[in-house]
């Protein structure tokens, strides 16, 4: 009788915990991201049309292999992007787990470093929404924007 009581009362004390765990942490980044920051009007559609992004591009235009990636460790990849009259893009990459995430980043900040670097001269107007990028990791998938309304693009990811 009393191992029937310890074993009811640990089951008791073991369900208790679970049941108080909390997850703060927020969700994932995905596609459905990439479609409201565009529908939230953060892009200047006036200027320039929109084209898809995918995973292989993605590998390539943001150098994640010379940031020591592998494409196999790209599991997908949700964008658009300018067509080539702004610096506009938004992109969601998801990885394989979040170091490569957090590696990722990395080179999205590179990416944009470099972009500065090269439309200073030839798009001075497009320097202050590349200097405003937003560049955030949620576990193994991270987000890009630049855009026009930065702050109507952030909104619409919350």
């Amino acid at each position: 009788m009393k191992k029937l009581l310890y074993w009811t009362l640990a089951l008791a004390l073991l369900l208790g915990l679970t049941a108080c765990g909390k997850n703060d942490a927020p969700p994932l980044y995905n596609a459905a991201d990439v479609t409201a920051i565009d529908g939230a009007g953060a892009f200047n559609a006036e200027l320039d049309d929109m084209e898809g992004l995918d995973a292989d591009i993605a590998f390539l235009l943001y150098g994640l292999e010379d940031a020591g990636l592998e494409r196999e460790d790209l599991k997908s990849c949700s964008g658009r992007r300018s067509a080539g009259a702004t610096c506009e893009e938004a992109a969601v990459l998801i990885f394989t787990d979040s170091d490569k995430a957090e590696t990722a980043a990395g080179a999205l900040k590179d990416y944009v470093q470099r972009q500065i670097d090269e439309n200073v001269d030839y798009r001075p107007a497009e320097i202050p929404k590349l200097e405003n990028a937003y560049i955030d990791r949620r576990g193994e998938s991270v987000l890009l924007v630049v855009a026009s309304d930065i702050d109507a693009a952030k909104k619409a990811v919350e």
